[in-house]
């Protein structure tokens, strides 16, 4: 992913629902060019928001062995522009889950008041595309851990969840390839 929608995570049950914010602030680029005058987050980026929220969640409920797409948007209705000042929270759910992918029910929120609600699918890409990264392994881990989905994450029983050896192994190995080039300069 180059952009990303979402601060941090406040909340995560594995296998069943997210929570994470996002800042929207003067500061980022793609406010100033969609609006003259009034900068506004545009609402594909809510909706982009809302559904790394809810990949993450299916990403966890894996340990992050599967690859997961947005495959189909069903319904979405915006209440109101999210501005400069605002902060989103995202909740997505697993309304259904298949070996095949995930039926998601999402809303964001900003100061308690619904900006938007959404209904979604995310497919697992399975062995069809085996072979094909979306992103690199340690880039991916780190946004793992920036994203602070394992400093909330919790099992059905509400259990702390510990980062998957998958993801620590991609953070070290990426670490020192970091360091290995480095080394080269």
């Amino acid at each position: 992913m180059r952009w990303y929608w979402i601060d941090r995570f406040t909340e995560l049950k594995s296998g069943e629902y997210a929570v994470a914010t996002k800042n929207v602030t003067l500061g980022e680029d793609y406010l100033h060019g969609n609006f003259f005058n009034y900068p506004v987050l545009p609402n594909p980026l809510v909706l982009e928001g809302m559904a790394q929220t809810a990949g993450m969640l299916m990403g966890e409920a894996s340990n992050f062995s599967e690859r997961v797409v947005l495959a189909k948007v069903s319904k979405v209705e915006f209440h109101f522009v999210a501005r400069p000042g605002d902060q989103l929270t995202y909740r997505v759910d697993i309304a259904n889950l298949v070996e095949e992918g995930a039926l998601i029910t999402a809303t964001s929120h900003v100061d308690g008041k619904l900006q938007a609600a959404a209904e979604f699918y995310l497919a697992i890409l399975g062995d069809k595309f085996e072979g094909q990264q979306l992103f690199q392994p340690g880039d991916f881990a780190r946004l793992v851990r920036v994203l602070g989905v394992y400093d909330v994450a919790v099992d059905k029983e509400g259990n702390r969840l510990a980062v998957p050896q998958r993801v620590l192994d991609a953070e070290k190995e990426a670490e020192l390839e970091a360091e290995r080039l480095e080394g080269m300069a």
